[in-house]
Parts: C-alpha cells; sequence; structure tokens
C-alpha cells in the first residue's frame, strides 16, 4: 500500500499514524517547506503542493499511489486536486486503488437538534458547507468512472493533543456560551486516522460519519474540562448577545445530532466515544499539549 496524504495538518498526521504499520511509503503534501520536518517526523515523505500547480515530484510520486487521502477543503472554484487530475484519475495515478474524501456533518445543514444520518439529505447553510457537498460528488463522479472504491468521511469537531478545552483555558480564550437547546458532535483526531485504516482494510465505500456518541450542548465539554483542571469555569454568556465572528457565530446556525451507527455496525469501535473519557485521558496522561 503506497499512500498519498493530500493535505497532511492535524488530520493527515493522525492518518499517517494509524496508516503506518500497512503502508508501504505515506507521502504527505504541504505548501511550505518550513513543515518538512514535521512531516517527516510524523513518518511521511514530504511533498510540496500548493494547490494549484503539480509539480514534478509530486507528479513522479503519484505513479506509485495507491490509496490516496483527499484532505484539502475545495473553494469556491470546487476541489483543488480534481482541478488538475482532470476527468481521468487513472492517468496520473494509473495505480490508484482507493480514495477517502475527508468532508464535515455540515453537510448535513441545521436540523433544530434532531438525529440525522448518512441518509438524510444535505441541506447545508454555510458556503463551505455548500462547496463540500460539491466535492463530494465531483470525487463521487471522478472515482465511479475510474471504477475506485471512494469512502467518503464526513467529519464532526475535530479535538485532541494540542487542540482541545485545556488549550482554550490556558491561552485564556475558553468560554461558554449558551444557545437554547444547542448541540454538537465531536471526533478525537486519533479516531479519525482509526477509522480510515479501518475502511482501508475493508476496501469500503459509501459515506460513514466520523463522530463521537453524545452530541452535547458546547457549554458541557468547557465545564467538565474546568472540573478536570481543578478551576473555575468562565461564565456562561448568552450566545445572542455575545461578541463573535461571523464564522464563529455560523457554526451555530447548524444544530443536529450526527448517528455513527453505520460504521459501528461495521465493527468499527472508537477508542474515545465521549468526551469525558478523552478529556480526563488527555489530561491524566499530559498529552493535552500535545
Amino acid at each position: 500500500m503506497h499512500v498519498m496524504i493530500f493535505g497532511a495538518g492535524y488530520s493527515g498526521k493522525a492518518i499517517a499514524n494509524a496508516l503506518k504499520t500497512e503502508a508501504t511509503s505515506i507521502c504527505g503534501t504541504t505548501r511550505s517547506r518550513d513543515k518538512f520536518e514535521n512531516l517527516g517526523a510524523a513518518g511521511m515523505r514530504p511533498l510540496l503542493f500548493d494547490g494549484a500547480h503539480l509539480n514534478d515530484d509530486l507528479i513522479a510520486a503519484m505513479g506509485n499511489v495507491t490509496h490516496l487521502v483527499q484532505s484539502i477543503a475545495p473553494g469556491k472554484d470546487g476541489d483543488p486536486l480534481l482541478a488538475l487530475l482532470g476527468d481521468d484519475l487513472k492517468k496520473l495515478l494509473p495505480n490508484l486503488k482507493w480514495v477517502a474524501y475527508l468532508s464535515t456533518v455540515g453537510v448535513y445543514g441545521d436540523h433544530q437538534g434532531t438525529w440525522v444520518d448518512e441518509t438524510t439529505p444535505c441541506r447545508p447553510v454555510s458556503a463551505r458547507s455548500v462547496e463540500r457537498v460539491a466535492a463530494e460528488a465531483a470525487w463521487t463522479g471522478a472515482t465511479e468512472k475510474a471504477d475506485v472504491p471512494l469512502s467518503i468521511l464526513r467529519l464532526s469537531g475535530i479535538y485532541g493533543p494540542g487542540r482541545n478545552t485545556f488549550m482554550n483555558f490556558e491561552k485564556g480564550t475558553a468560554r461558554r456560551l449558551v444557545k437554547k437547546d444547542q448541540v454538537f458532535n465531536r471526533i478525537r483526531v486519533e479516531d479519525i486516522g482509526a477509522a480510515l485504516a479501518f475502511l482501508t482494510q475493508k476496501n469500503e465505500r459509501g459515506i460513514f460519519n466520523v463522530t463521537d456518541d453524545e452530541p452535547c450542548p458546547p457549554q458541557d465539554v468547557v465545564s467538565f474540562a474546568a472540573e478536570v483542571m481543578g478551576v473555575e469555569p468562565p461564565a456562561e454568556q448568552d450566545f445572542e448577545t455575545a461578541d463573535l465572528t461571523p464564522m464563529a457565530r455560523s457554526f451555530y446556525g447548524e444544530n443536529k445530532r450526527v448517528s455513527n451507527a453505520k460504521i459501528r455496525e461495521l465493527g468499527f469501535d472508537f477508542h474515545f466515544p465521549e468526551y469525558r473519557q478523552s478529556l480526563r485521558q488527555l489530561w491524566k496522561n499530559g498529552l493535552w499539549r500535545g
């Protein structure tokens, strides 16, 4: 198995770690040479990709790729990688056997706190989620034409070592925003890697929600983290009057509970199925700073 991860950032590193025992080689792309050492330490051969051009080193490496992971967000002009690959994936990826596309549960839009699963129609609210729906469709079409299985992983809010509520407390940015009946799902980054490795081993195709078991109000997570740290939680703030950026406010425009039953029924077990166990583990083992 020769893996290439386009956009080898926070989730990409967890994916590389999960695949390292099975993969013969793992390449990861980044926009900056400054990140080469970091990617190398994560077990990847680093390659430059600026999102607009495929350089010679990248094209040469793609000739061996059997498993492709696309983690780069689309833009208003669509998926940046597909725009360069054209309408024939096998032209530059002749050995391609499987593709994973990392999407978001944001594609479901707002369901007023009710449960959604992979059969729920997409009703995206934000522009970024509309772009994700279009990218999912584009990758579906491209992989069908190439006769290659595609797994779409719809991810909820990502957290883990170095990116969590404890870090917000340390930086002084922890807030308890309260919006009536609002809930969010979340996913520990290591479970993204484990889920993708699981789907790879089974050569699965389809759409899979990769998310925890317990959607809950975001202020509950902040309160629990404060309890674990032994500090006072920040005062509650009313969402309606809170000073928020437009992007931060837009996240609260989508309210839903996301089911992970489909991937569980295939036999996947989450290592961190709920936030309390996960936060305790991060704090106890000193992993929260990354």
